[in-house]
């Protein structure tokens, strides 16, 4: 692996502790080729074999928690990414522990990911990261505060060096522990950082292409399975949405069925996004309370349906074996018997290269 280079990013809401892999001396980036391929994918508290005293309590050494336990997760989950197709050149995790982790990945992967980001909230116990077959460029961690309180996890930026560039935004937002209306503040706080930073470069850089990936704990009908009671983070390009905002868009992303997106209902200027949820996909990610759940998002600027550079193509669940059961579900790990994944399926989403 590359050297590593420690970053302690200030913001005036914060501080962030991250860390980005820089490649050593003459090394240089995958090739692309005419297809590319992202996975985002909640991990499920993938913690290293260390105590560092963050940890949830069934993951220290005094609950028999260890680096060999932790080893063969690792070694489980690079042989069910594995089994992907096509294999994704870059992967997006949300819930694991530290840099160490995306390294160990990496390796076992054995796939050339030669880059790589972690970016974590000093204190917490779990962070979020990156690993590519191309280089990371222009990485930033965004802190998140709503009422002078710091989210529990950053938005991580990075632009991807693939042919024509382009920019990623992983995000891990705030879960709805605690209840949907008191927790959504905090997703469009959240929201609020992107639509910040994607104002800043459509002024510097207007054609480079955005995708918001990560689990964003927000179904992408959200605003309808709450019965239209409060603004969320996701709204739909719809004439109500655009009556109750005043179509002024302050903390909440705007989601489209159409390729390329732009809105219908909102004022022209308005930040909107292609979301596969609205019409290519079934059932969801995430199963809770026997239901289906769509808060494992990529969310697709229109400049990947301009037929020039990375053009979208599709997104699909990996419903497979062993991301899945039989029944499709996915399969959660198990601590104790060392059994199972994620109780989440991974995203993966393609892009071709146009001339």
């Amino acid at each position: 692996m590359k050297k590593q280079q420690f970053l302690f990013v200030f913001f005036a809401v914060g501080m962030l502790a991250g860390c980005a892999g820089c490649a050593v001396s003459g090394e240089e980036g995958a090739e692309p080729s005419g297809a590319l391929a992202l996975m985002t994918w909640n991990i499920h508290n993938l913690f290293d074999g260390a105590d560092n005293g963050y940890e949830y309590d069934e993951f220290l050494q005094s609950s028999g928690w260890s680096a060999e336990k932790y080893l063969g997760r690792i070694n489980t989950i690079s042989d069910a990414i594995g089994r992907v197709s096509p294999q994704p050149d870059i992967i997006m995790f949300q819930e694991v522990e530290s840099q160490k982790v995306l390294e160990d990945l990496a390796l076992s992967l054995q796939r050339g990911y030669s880059w790589n980001h972690f970016a974590v909230n000093p204190g917490s116990a779990i962070g979020l990261g990156i690993i590519s077959r191309y280089p990371l460029l222009d990485i930033k961690a965004h802190s998140i505060s709503i009422n002078g309180d710091i989210a529990p996890r950053p938005v991580l930026e990075a632009k991807i060096q693939a042919a024509e560039n382009f920019i990623v935004f992983v995000c891990h937002w705030k879960s709805k522990l605690g209840g949907n209306e008191a927790t959504e503040n905090a997703r469009k706080a959240a929201a609020r950082v992107i639509l910040r930073r994607i104002r800043e470069l459509r002024e510097s850089e207007p054609d480079t292409g955005i995708i918001v990936a990560g689990d964003l704990n927000q179904n992408h009908d959200e605003f309808y399975r709450q019965n239209a009671s409060m603004i969320c983070a996701l709204l739909p390009d719809d004439p109500y949405c655009a009556n109750i905002t005043a179509g002024v868009q302050k903390d909440f992303l705007v989601i489209s069925r159409n390729r390329p997106p732009s809105p219908i209902h909102f004022p022209k200027e308005t930040i909107i996004f292609y979301s596969p949820w609205t019409s290519e996909l079934e059932n969801g990610t995430y199963f809770f309370r026997n239901s289906w759940e769509t808060i494992d998002h990529f969310l697709v600027s229109g400049q990947f349906f301009d037929n020039t550079g990375w053009e979208y193509e599709k997104t699909m669940i990996v419903n497979i074996a062993p991301f899945a059961n039989a029944n499709g579900k996915p399969t959660p790990y198990n601590s104790r018997t060392g059994l199972g994944l994620s109780d989440h399926l991974p995203l993966l989403l393609i892009m071709n290269m146009r001339e």
